[in-house]
């Protein structure tokens, strides 16, 4: 059953491009991960204007598998320095809705 991950990160006023430049190594690595079907980073508009990881797995194996990975390890400690506060991470399983 497939996986969407969805990710909310506020980052300290001033690091947004140091936050950008780890995530930009993370997800190229991320995406050429067997179990990962998408695996992008968006930006809030308005508001806190926060980050958004918009992840798609195959299973709850890969969302494991990439979670216990190097480079994602190797983030998450630069990304602690540079956030504002806890992510937000929401994880959900499809529903299947078809007759």
């Amino acid at each position: 059953m497939s996986v969407k991950v969805v990710a909310f990160v506020s980052v300290k006023p001033g690091k947004e491009d140091a936050f950008v430049a780890a995530a930009r190594i993370c997800i190229s690595a991320s995406r050429a991960e067997p179990g990962v079907l998408h695996y992008d980073l968006w930006r809030e508009v308005d508001g806190e204007r926060r980050f958004v990881f918009n992840e798609l797995y195959v299973d709850d194996d890969a969302v494991q598998a990439h979670m216990a990975s190097d480079h994602f390890r190797a983030f998450g400690a630069t990304a602690r320095d540079l956030a504002a506060a806890r992510p937000s991470i929401t994880v959900t399983h499809a529903v299947d809705v078809a007759d």
